[in-house]
C-alpha cells in the first residue's frame, strides 16, 4: 500500500519555517506558510512549479493546502522549490 503522507509531513518538518501537523484523513497537509499572506506565497509556490491552493479559500488564512496523494519522487522533487520559496519569502 502507498503511503505518502509520511514522506510529505517529514519533508516539509524537516524545513526550518513551515509548520506542519499530520492531518486526521483526506489526501491534503494543510501547513503553515512562513509569512502571513498565504495567496503571495502561494503564487511564489508557483514560479517554482509547485502546486498550493491558499488556506483563505478553506477558512483558515495563513496556511497552504497541499496534496500528498502523489509519488514520493514529486514530493522530495519540490523539496528545493519549497526551500527556495521559504527564503525568498523571509528576504522580503
Amino acid at each position: 500500500l502507498f503511503d505518502p503522507l509520511p514522506v510529505g509531513v517529514d519533508l516539509l518538518d524537516h524545513l526550518e519555517g513551515y509548520a506542519v501537523s499530520r492531518p486526521e484523513g483526506a489526501f491534503y497537509l494543510f501547513p503553515e506558510t512562513p509569512v502571513a499572506d498565504d495567496v503571495a506565497f502561494v503564487r511564489l509556490l508557483q514560479s517554482k512549479r509547485i502546486l498550493a491552493v491558499p488556506g483563505v479559500g478553506f477558512g483558515r488564512p495563513g496556511h497552504m493546502r497541499i496534496a500528498y496523494c502523489v509519488a514520493d519522487r514529486t514530493i522530495t522533487d519540490a523539496l528545493e522549490g519549497f526551500g527556495e520559496a521559504l527564503r525568498e519569502a523571509q528576504a522580503g
